[in-house]
């Protein structure tokens, strides 16, 4: 269906994620309507599909609450300028890419207008804070959802949301043979276990050194075992080295610049922190093993406002608990080797890949194209 009136679409993402979610969105949003004109924010994929950012994604993509309050008076100056260029503009639909503390805001104000709205990406509203939902209703008439679970949360809160897959299900191919990532990497055909501590610093200091004593650990059971680690950057990598001279001399491990997808690939056995990295590992189909340790308070908190029954995406969408999941205290560097034994032994029967696989088949819905039809119901309505 090609239309000829060109429709305007505001678009925007606050990070990397969101900048690779956005481009597929607006390529697909062209293939389905035609000529269409996209405002907002976005990084340099958008960009490159025909986007001129309002102010620049960089501004936007803070973590942390410290870091948040030093940037306030930016965020809320650009949030102002948002809000007031797309009320002026009155695009066919708003739709805000993840980043919900930044885009829901602004679409409740575009909503209130007039302005039909979409949130891409739910919030994990479904594992705490559920009294956000209300927040949620005020601000979009419709939620994205990635994962399949999503929905029926907003189905009973009365909110309509459309299940489109997850864009990683569409890019990570079926069957990734360990042979090509190793010949990819150039590492040599051993039993290998990959170490994925994070990709913050914090993240590394907290999982770092008990990652390595775990590995040590499984090396003095399984001395043929080698050991590989992607690290995101430099500084990373520089830090993890730091540990591994002070605590794990001896080990025999390689450090991987980037290319994290094709280190898990070239593996026997993933021990990861969790996030959406443990969604990839499902994807590529290997055995893994979930730790996460958060600092102090913040443990103490989300222990009480933790609704969910898992934290790994694998068992999450399993509904039972394929992968071994250890957190805080129960992270120790012999329940870490256990859990790796444990879970080769349950890879061996090609069970565990099975249901690998047949998850990835649900997530595979062609999101872009999913994204763009509703987004177009809703914009045309």
């Amino acid at each position: 269906m090609h239309a000829s009136k060109p429709l305007t679409v505001a678009l925007l993402a606050g990070e990397h994620s969101g900048d690779l979610l956005g481009s597929g969105l607006m390529r697909a949003l062209r293939e389905q309507h035609g000529e269409v004109e996209f405002i907002g924010v976005g990084g340099p994929l958008m960009a490159a599909e025909g986007l001129t950012s309002l102010v620049p994604m960089e501004d936007l993509a803070v973590m942390g609450i410290a870091e948040v309050v030093g940037r306030l008076p930016t965020l809320l100056r650009h949030r102002k300028h948002i809000i007031t260029t797309l009320l002026a503009k009155r695009p066919a639909v708003f739709i805000g890419i993840d980043a919900p503390d930044f885009n829901l805001p602004i679409a409740k104000r575009l909503k209130a207008q007039g302005i039909p709205t979409m949130h891409y990406v739910s919030p994990s509203v479904w594992a705490w804070r559920q009294g956000r939902i209300k927040g949620i209703k005020a601000s979009v008439d419709h939620v994205l959802c990635l994962l399949p679970f999503e929905k029926s949360f907003y189905d009973q809160h009365g909110l309509p949301a459309t299940f489109v897959g997850h864009p990683l299900a569409d890019t990570i191919p079926m069957q990734w043979p360990k042979a090509d990532a190793r010949a990819e990497l150039g590492l040599a055909d051993d039993f290998t276990v990959a170490l994925l501590p994070g990709s913050r610093s914090g993240e590394i200091a907290r999982l770092g050194p008990v990652f390595l004593a775990a590995a040590q650990e499984f090396h003095q059971r399984h001395p043929q075992a080698k050991f590989i680690s992607p690290m995101i950057s430099t500084a990373r990598a520089e830090q993890f080295r730091a540990l591994q001279r002070e605590l794990a001399p001896e080990l025999p491990l390689t450090l991987i610049d980037g290319k994290s997808r094709s280190a898990m690939a070239a593996a026997d056995a993933l021990l990861l922190t969790s996030g959406t990295v443990t969604l990839e590992a499902m994807l590529i189909k290997r055995p893994m093993v979930v730790a996460y340790r958060f600092n102090w308070l913040s443990y103490q908190l989300i222990k009480r406002m933790f609704k969910a029954k898992f934290f790994s995406l694998p068992n999450l969408l399993a509904d039972t608990e394929l992968v071994p999941e250890l957190v805080q205290h129960e992270v120790t560097p012999e329940a870490l080797a256990n859990a790796l034994e444990k879970q080769l032994a349950a890879a061996d029967d090609g069970h565990l890949i099975e249901r690998f696989r047949s998850l990835h088949h649900r997530l595979q819905r062609d999101a872009d194209a999913v994204s763009a039809k509703v987004a177009l119901e809703l914009a045309t309505r």
